[in-house]
């Protein structure tokens, strides 16, 4: 199943919940997402049930692995029976998930036990006073670490740490953390910093290049690039010529990937997404609930990934983004990133 732009569908992002124990200004910001904010109700999410029916339907259509996010998945209760009803179904290679940490120390091993293949951890400093200021919360760079090593102990690999790297903010932190994560056999992957959604105040002159980022690197470490391990990865991997390993950069904003995107987006309450930018989604729940059969869904995903011609990034990179249908761009934390 080709796009208008013949890509192909292979990867699904499944947002379980669209809430969050942190409040990322780069996310969700605390001005916007305090205590009056509406989230989502129990009744507007879909159930563990809906989005394994959904899956079925998308993996006959080509997906090949799913990523379980947010929000933060972890807050969604028993996720890991969810990864039970996924894992087994005919098609899907690989269940994943993108996390904070914050409760992966209590839950890697049932996670694992359920068909979990392999997760991403969120981390942007070592140093707790930057990760607070960047959380908005009373975090710790040991309890996120904690859950690093529970997931490695449970054979969750291979292990990745996601860090969105913005000026001013954590640029300084980029050494530090790719020097914890040398010779420890997990991947660090240095963002950067998107402007994803309305909400996080975002400017230019904020983002690092990744090529800028590489140079520090490589003044303290020689590196060399690596191939791609799967078509359309969105990282660009090299490893340490010494043999400490690897590190990832996504360059989203400097580099733009989207030729190769393969990525669908599924939110919490059921609305399908074929850009992280896009400005409306596909209101899949409506079918389901209105007792469409697996046929109909299909071709209603036929239809929509056919028309798809998504490239927002590529756009924004040449000129001014351009106007996507009206209202802001959906927020990252309720599609998931």
């Amino acid at each position: 199943m080709l796009d208008a732009l013949d890509r192909p569908l292979r990867d699904l992002r499944i947002s379980v919940t669209d809430r969050c124990n942190l409040r990322c200004r780069y996310c969700m910001p605390r001005e916007v997402y305090g205590a009056d904010y509406r989230f989502l109700a129990r009744a507007e999410i879909l159930d563990f049930e809906e989005i394994a029916r959904l899956a079925r339907v998308f993996a006959r259509l080509g997906v090949r692995k799913i990523r379980l996010t947010g929000g933060e998945p972890l807050l969604r209760r028993e996720v890991d029976r969810l990864v039970g009803m996924l894992a087994p179904i005919d098609g899907i290679d690989e269940i994943a998930m993108t996390t904070n940490g914050l409760l992966l120390a209590d839950r890697a091993q049932a996670l694992a036990r359920a068909g979990l293949a392999r997760v991403t951890v969120s981390l942007d400093a070592l140093d707790d006073g930057v990760l607070r200021a960047i959380g908005d919360a009373p975090v710790s760079a040991q309890r996120v670490l904690a859950g690093v090593d529970a997931a490695a102990a449970a054979g969750l690999h291979p292990l990745k740490v996601n860090m969105v790297v913005r000026r001013g903010v954590n640029d300084h932190c980029v050494a530090d953390m790719a020097e914890r994560f040398r010779h420890s056999g997990v991947v660090l992957r240095l963002i950067e910093y998107m402007d994803v959604g309305a909400s996080n105040g975002w400017r230019l002159e904020e983002v690092v290049p990744a090529q800028e980022i590489l140079r520090l690197l490589q003044a303290r470490w020689p590196l060399e690039p690596l191939v791609p391990a799967v078509a359309g990865e969105v990282a660009s991997r090299y490893r340490y010529c010494d043999g400490a390993g690897e590190i990832g950069l996504i360059h989203s904003v400097s580099e733009p990937f989207c030729g190769g995107c393969t990525r669908a987006r599924l939110s919490a309450d059921g609305k399908l997404f074929t850009c992280l930018f896009a400005r409306r989604g596909h209101d899949l729940r409506a079918l389901l609930r209105a007792g469409a059969d697996d046929g109909q869904i299909e071709q209603a995903l036929r239809e929509i990934w056919g028309a798809r011609a998504d490239r927002y990034s590529a756009q924004r990179s040449h000129a001014s983004a351009p106007a996507q249908g009206g209202g802001p761009k959906i927020e990252m934390s309720y599609i998931g990133g």
